[in-house]
Protein backbone atom coordinates (compact mmCIF):
# COMPACT_ATOMS: atom_id res chain seq x y z
CA UNK A 1 0.00 0.00 0.00
CA UNK A 2 2.85 2.07 0.81
CA UNK A 3 3.88 1.89 -2.79
CA UNK A 4 1.03 2.76 -4.16
CA UNK A 5 -0.64 -0.64 -4.93
CA UNK A 6 -4.12 -1.87 -4.40
CA UNK A 7 -4.54 -4.64 -2.17
CA UNK A 8 -7.37 -6.93 -2.23
CA UNK A 9 -7.73 -8.62 1.24
CA UNK A 10 -9.05 -11.92 -0.32
CA UNK A 11 -6.28 -12.12 -2.11
CA UNK A 12 -4.12 -11.67 0.79
CA UNK A 13 -5.72 -14.10 2.71
CA UNK A 14 -4.46 -16.60 -0.21
CA UNK A 15 -0.53 -15.69 0.45
CA UNK A 16 -0.96 -15.38 4.09
CA UNK A 17 1.13 -17.80 5.86
CA UNK A 18 -0.91 -17.55 9.11
CA UNK A 19 -3.77 -19.92 8.36
CA UNK A 20 -7.20 -19.97 10.43
CA UNK A 21 -9.80 -22.02 8.37
CA UNK A 22 -10.12 -25.40 9.63
CA UNK A 23 -7.59 -24.50 12.54
CA UNK A 24 -8.15 -24.38 16.30
CA UNK A 25 -4.81 -22.12 17.16
CA UNK A 26 -4.97 -23.58 20.92
CA UNK A 27 -6.74 -26.94 20.33
CA UNK A 28 -9.40 -28.49 21.47
CA UNK A 29 -9.62 -28.95 25.50
CA UNK A 30 -12.25 -30.45 27.32
CA UNK A 31 -14.44 -28.36 29.85
CA UNK A 32 -16.59 -30.28 31.37
CA UNK A 33 -13.69 -30.78 34.20
CA UNK A 34 -13.58 -27.64 35.76
CA UNK A 35 -16.40 -28.43 37.92
CA UNK A 36 -14.58 -30.86 39.85
CA UNK A 37 -12.91 -29.96 43.20
CA UNK A 38 -9.28 -31.76 43.69
CA UNK A 39 -8.75 -33.55 47.23
CA UNK A 40 -7.22 -31.04 50.16
CA UNK A 41 -3.39 -31.08 49.49
CA UNK A 42 -1.37 -33.11 51.80
CA UNK A 43 1.75 -31.83 52.58
CA UNK A 44 3.35 -34.95 54.28
CA UNK A 45 5.50 -37.02 52.29
CA UNK A 46 5.27 -40.31 52.67
CA UNK A 47 9.16 -41.41 51.96
CA UNK A 48 11.10 -44.68 52.68
CA UNK A 49 14.57 -43.14 53.13
CA UNK A 50 15.85 -46.60 54.06
CA UNK A 51 19.13 -47.18 51.61
CA UNK A 52 18.64 -49.42 48.83
CA UNK A 53 21.19 -51.67 49.58
CA UNK A 54 23.85 -52.78 52.02
CA UNK A 55 27.07 -50.92 52.19
CA UNK A 56 29.58 -52.19 50.19
CA UNK A 57 32.24 -53.97 52.57
CA UNK A 58 34.80 -54.11 49.55
CA UNK A 59 35.58 -50.17 49.19
CA UNK A 60 38.53 -50.65 51.25
CA UNK A 61 37.12 -48.90 54.62
CA UNK A 62 36.24 -45.41 52.29
CA UNK A 63 33.60 -44.98 55.13
CA UNK A 64 35.91 -44.84 58.07
CA UNK A 65 37.70 -41.23 59.28
CA UNK A 66 41.20 -41.43 58.78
Amino acid sequence: MEEGWEIDPEDLAHISPYLTEHIKRFGEYSTHELGIEPEAYDPKLDVDFAPLREPDQTAGGYDQAA
